[in-house]
């Protein structure tokens, strides 16, 4: 007898109506939610503007959205197009099927569209969003224990997961418990959040360096829980695609860290797209005169010559005026 296992969801569709509900489409739903909230606390506190990212998510999301299912499509053609498929499922998103990768890539050109509308870097909107993003893929890796998707090997671990007989593999069909890997991502996730915010608070990051160690750390555990799904992948030198891609990015992330290791920290106010760290003068946050220093056009004390008669704000008399 089993004492200790994770149960299966009971189900993963609601009705309202005729109208389906899907627990997928709804950890998704979440976490974009909660990203672009996280996001806009962020740069809110760095004296930006929470319609800003608001602004930005109308681009990123679609566009994220779009490359996360083109990503899974192109990486496993044949579930869509070999003989006796169905290429119109290609389009079913709530079913699942949707790559991390393809989906940060395309969304950072919809994040770069709306950058430029309103008027920041997408280093500047990178960084920001780092922390949020990650927290969105961890809430969203919740969908696949509702569809029964992406698991592990075999393991009878007291933490294995219960699949249910519809959604075990074809070739081990009596086998009932196994690796939950969508909540090994989830923990992961959550302890890169736990370490960027740390990063921010003690290093201040910027230039796109937080970004760079988001990307560098979901790698690292992308790579060695990859290595326990038995899901469907195509593999390349023994190795399934994902682990490919892991290793570039990974890769790609360290190259950006050592040439802009010598970016140093900033306040990344918005309105500073040149340097992503405008200093907070006496003036306010747009003044990045140091402290003490005279607005343009007005004359120091010191730059009046030593033999001057002190300037009384008086026009000078007759007697006064030179010959």
């Amino acid at each position: 007898m089993t004492l200790a296992y994770l149960p299966s969801p009971s189900q993963g569709v609601w009705y309202l109506g005729p109208l389906p509900i899907r627990a997928y489409a709804l950890c998704i739903i979440a976490g974009i939610f909660v990203a672009v909230w996280l996001t806009g606390r962020r740069w809110a506190a760095r004296g930006g503007n929470r319609e800003d990212i608001a602004d930005i998510a109308v681009w990123a999301v679609p566009f994220g959205l779009l490359g996360g299912r083109l990503y899974h499509v192109i990486t496993d053609p044949e579930l869509y197009f070999a003989a006796g498929k169905e290429p119109i499922r290609a389009l079913y998103v709530w079913d699942g099927g949707l790559g991390i990768p393809g989906a940060v890539a395309l969304g950072a050109v919809g994040a770069w569209l709306g950058c430029r509308r309103r008027g920041i870097t997408l280093a500047q909107f990178a960084d920001v969003a780092a922390p949020g993003l990650i927290l969105a893929q961890a809430i969203g890796r919740w969908g696949n224990y509702f569809n029964q998707e992406l698991y592990g090997g075999p393991t009878d671990l007291p933490w294995k997961l219960l699949i249910d007989p519809a959604h075990r593999p074809a070739d081990s069909p009596d086998i009932a418990f196994y690796h939950p890997t969508f909540l090994y991502e989830s923990l992961w996730n959550l302890g890169v959040l736990a370490l960027l915010l740390w990063l921010d608070r003690r290093y201040r990051l910027r230039h796109g360096r937080l970004f760079a160690c988001y990307v560098l750390a979901y790698s690292v555990g992308r790579a060695w829980i990859e290595a326990l799904r038995i899901d469907h992948a195509n593999h390349f030198l023994g190795l399934r695609l994902n682990d490919w891609v892991s290793a570039a990015l990974f890769l790609g992330a360290l190259c950006y860290l050592y040439a802009t290791r010598h970016k140093g920290a900033g306040d990344d106010r918005p309105g500073d797209p040149a340097s992503d760290a405008p200093q907070s003068g006496p003036d306010g946050p747009g003044d990045s005169r140091p402290t003490g220093s005279r607005p343009t056009g007005t004359e120091s004390d010191d730059t009046r010559s030593p033999d001057a008669p002190p300037d009384t704000g008086a026009e000078p008399g007759p007697h006064d005026k030179a010959p």
